[in-house]
């Protein structure tokens, strides 16, 4: 039995800290080519993750918040914003699901963060991810300034 228990999430939390990309996970899947990918992702306030899909292997994937509060966004084909919903213990929203093939990210809006994700298996990093080429590329001067305009996109005052 594996346990997610405030040692294991206190453990993420200071090497995601401690991260440059201010972010780590922890994964409970044994193999990359595990069927379902099982993992704690823990999120600093300040990291940035590029819009992205899950297209050709096509994928669902899921959030489920533990801690913290998360934005979840889904985007058209051009980067319009097309719904949103915050994941918060506090606001009774704990989840969001995404379909393959659909324009999505996540903002972490508290620090630390922290979501339980599963998507569908196996990984791959060359072909895990479809990024949008209408956002920044991680690790660009224009992230901090594209997440700002993307929380008020949203309609959030922060």
């Amino acid at each position: 039995m594996q346990i997610i228990n405030k040692q294991l999430i206190e453990k993420v939390v200071v090497q995601a800290k401690n991260s440059p990309r201010k972010r780590m996970n922890y994964n409970f899947h044994k193999t990359l080519d595990a069927n379902v990918q099982r993992m704690l992702n823990v999120l600093e306030k300040d990291t940035y993750i590029q819009p992205h899909k899950h297209q050709d292997p096509d994928k669902t994937e899921a959030f489920v918040v533990l801690q913290g509060k998360v934005l979840v966004i889904e985007f058209d084909d051009n980067g319009i914003v097309i719904s949103s919903c915050i994941l918060s213990n506090d606001e009774g929203v704990f989840g969001a699901e995404i379909e393959p093939c659909v324009w999505h990210c996540i903002v972490p809006l508290e620090s630390p963060s922290v979501v339980y994700e599963i998507k569908d298996g196996p990984y791959s990093p060359i072909t895990d991810k479809n990024f949008a080429t209408w956002a920044p590329i991680e690790g660009s001067a224009e992230c901090k300034d594209y997440l700002t305009d993307l929380i008020k996109r949203c309609g959030i005052k922060k």
